[in-house]
């Protein structure tokens, strides 16, 4: 089991549906823990210590976490006379239920990963560690969700690879329409 990421079992997916899970996870500190969490289960003075915030603040992080059902206790073990939790998280990728409401009314947006991603990556495109690209393809949106599938199933690779190394990448992806991208008018026959 050491080579297994994380450390305890969880879904594959889980589909956020309410307005209270959709807020949990739009915080950053929380997306941090969650993302710590991909790695193995661990106790709130190990998530402080990790992300440098002090106890208090990150149990209250990981209690909303765990009231919208997106964290839980995957495990305990006793330290003297108390009860030491790790938490993990309830599935490896959650997902917005999109065009749904849920019991709240409707659901708030999702965080726009590629601005979390910017953030995140420019000190290593001032120090040239940057690896990213970008490319345009005018495509039937069929193709696009097979697409985005094959995407999908590359997530899940990396979201499985054995942690190792001292240093974590991050890893973005997005497919979105263009609504006012230019098009090249139909090629002349015979040319």
């Amino acid at each position: 089991m050491p080579n297994k990421v994380p450390d305890y079992e969880l879904a594959d997916t889980v589909e956020l549906t309410t307005a209270e899970q959709v807020r949990a996870i739009s915080d950053p500190l929380r997306t941090t823990i969650l993302g710590l969490l991909h790695e193995r289960a661990a106790t709130v003075t190990e998530l402080a210590t990790a992300v440098g915030r002090p106890k208090s603040t990150v149990a209250h992080h990981v209690k909303v976490l765990t009231d919208a059902g997106i964290l839980q206790v995957v495990r305990t073990r006793r330290v003297r006379a108390i009860e030491e939790r790790f938490y993990g998280r309830a599935a490896r990728m959650f997902f917005v239920g999109l065009g749904r409401q849920g019991d709240q009314g409707q659901l708030p947006h999702d965080f726009n990963d590629f601005e979390v991603a910017a953030e995140e990556s420019k000190p290593a495109y001032d120090a040239g560690q940057m690896r990213s690209f970008i490319r345009h393809a005018r495509i039937p949106e069929e193709r696009a969700a097979e697409f985005w599938q094959q995407v999908d199933a590359l997530i899940h690779t990396f979201d499985q690879l054995p942690r190792a190394g001292d240093t974590t990448y991050g890893f973005t992806v997005g497919l979105y329409p263009i609504g006012d991208y230019p098009t090249l008018p139909p090629a002349e026959e015979g040319v």
